[in-house]
């Protein structure tokens, strides 16, 4: 019987594989275009389509969902698909984006084809700014908008196939132990395929650059920023030699890319300044994460780029909830609410941490009033959501049920349907809300196995519409395992 290789081995070489796609100037995802029935690697009379590339996308989301850790904060991921609202209209894309947060200090972002956008919380230590940030997320559009996997992959058809074949035998040397002799196999193996790259991807570099530009420049943002951020990145890049910011092995700086776009920006209008202090408290959160045990670092690095007052209360009060003194937490923060009525955030962060202090009524009080002004609020949504599940179920039962509708890319959401299900005695939509959550993260052949429990239970109870749902999405799953297979 063979060995079976542990899941850290696995990991390894799905890294790796990562690692040389990124090295490429390729997105991940153009490992897998076979099992997703896209063009054979070999041919030139299909194209990639934007269908093709949505199942691809959606299908690498759920794997490196498995293979990273997320950053659940409903407040931040809310405060990006904003920005992203802002900008998607003077983009060119017309698909609807999935936001993922990643728990981990690299600097990075990314887009992939079909409408997934990456950001890691090191991205906001890394911008001191809105609009240095908008101009990170501005350009990745671009690349979605330029569909330059899509264009890459036409232009590599020849060279490809040789070079996974070489790849790949790579990680078979890996797998047979002589680990060191298989990666050395892979990075020859690209050095030829990386070179030929170089010119195309600036190209798409430049091209994003320009599309970014003028997005954000339409949305309201300083224009100024992009190349302001760009020199940042370079800085960065220089102090950490041959370890750069993750985000720079797949988005070189150089001298000419910065000139270019400074003078594209130069030809363009700044908006006068105005003080908001959100971004500045969006990034108090990320630094406090970043910074787990030590508050005072994430207060010095705010400090240095003197954001407004308000943001420095804000990060106050997250410090005075994560050292257990809820009570000035909560004066602060309503103290905050007066002072900028129009900031949602600053409640939903007051309900959120109410609730973390057992404050269960005071919680729910202050989050419905939110949804009394901003229904579709996702923060107050889901502290909303967290705490029916523990006072009445079947009412969150209810609330969860539109809101996984509203939600269907989201795996925290089809967790708590399925406490809340499982909760208010409907065992067949438990076991089904956690099969969601399991496929969304990754783990197809658990959740298989766990739809299959859940028609079961829909038929012992003869609920035959249930179980004929859950035939339904068996069927889904399963095909979703045919493509995911080959990560």
């Amino acid at each position: 019987m063979p060995n079976q290789r542990p899941r850290s081995f696995k990991r390894h070489l799905f890294a790796v594989s990562l690692l040389f796609a990124s090295l490429a100037g390729t997105p991940p995802l153009a490992q897998a275009e076979a099992g997703y029935q896209l063009p054979d690697l070999g041919s030139t009379s299909v194209a990639v389509t934007t269908n093709d590339e949505y199942r691809l996308g959606r299908a690498w989301l759920r794997q490196f969902r498995a293979q990273t850790d997320p950053w659940q904060d409903p407040i931040t991921r809310t405060y990006v698909r904003s920005m992203l609202a802002k900008l998607v209209p003077y983009s060119g894309i017309n698909e609807r984006l999935v936001v993922t947060l990643v728990d981990s200090r690299m600097l990075n972002a990314f887009t992939v084809p079909g409408g997934v956008v990456g950001v890691n919380a090191g991205l906001f230590a890394t911008a001191p700014n809105e609009d240095e940030f908008a101009s990170v997320l501005a350009h990745e559009l671009g690349h979605l908008a330029q569909r330059h996997y899509a264009r890459r992959m036409a232009r590599v058809e020849e060279t490809q196939l040789p070079t996974m074949a070489a790849m790949l035998a790579g990680m078979i040397l890996a797998a047979g132990g002589g680990g060191g002799a298989g990666i050395a196999a892979m990075m020859g193996s690209q050095a030829a395929f990386i070179q030929d790259q170089l010119a195309y991807s600036r190209r798409f570099e430049q091209e994003a650059d320009r599309v970014g530009l003028s997005a954000m420049t339409q949305a309201g943002y300083d224009p100024q920023a992009m190349p302001q951020m760009f020199r940042t990145l370079q800085k960065l890049a220089s102090l950490q030699g041959d370890n750069p910011p993750e985000f720079l092995l797949t988005h070189p700086v150089t001298e000419s890319r910065i000139s270019d776009t400074q003078a594209r920006a130069d030809q363009l209008t700044s908006p006068p300044h105005q003080e908001d202090p959100t971004y500045a408290m969006i990034r108090a959160r990320a630094l406090l994460m970043l910074n787990q045990g030590n508050p005072t670092q994430a207060m010095t690095v705010l400090k240095q780029d003197d954001p407004p007052a308000a943001a420095l209360s804000y990060l106050q009060a997250l410090t005075d909830a994560q050292q257990s003194r809820p009570d000035a937490a909560l004066k602060t923060l309503d103290q905050l609410a007066k002072e900028y009525p129009d900031l949602s955030m600053i409640p939903a962060t007051a309900a959120q941490l109410a609730y973390d202090a057992g404050r269960r009524q005071d919680a729910l009080t202050r989050a419905q009033r939110i949804l009394r002004l901003s229904p579709h609020y996702y923060p107050a949504q889901w502290a909303q959501a967290e705490i029916l599940v523990q006072t009445s179920p079947s009412q969150a039962f209810d609330v969860l049920r539109a809101m996984s509708e509203q939600y269907p890319e989201d795996p925290g959401v089809f967790g708590l349907l399925a406490e809340a299900a499982g909760r208010s005695g409907r065992d067949a939509w438990g076991q089904l809300a956690r099969a969601e959550q399991l496929q969304l993260q990754g783990s197809i052949d658990t959740a298989i196995r766990q739809i299959d429990s859940a028609e079961k239970v829909a038929k012992q109870s003869g609920d035959y519409a249930m179980a004929s749902r859950i035939e339904q999405r068996r069927k889904d799953f399963l095909g979703y395992r045919d493509t995911m297979r080959n990560f």
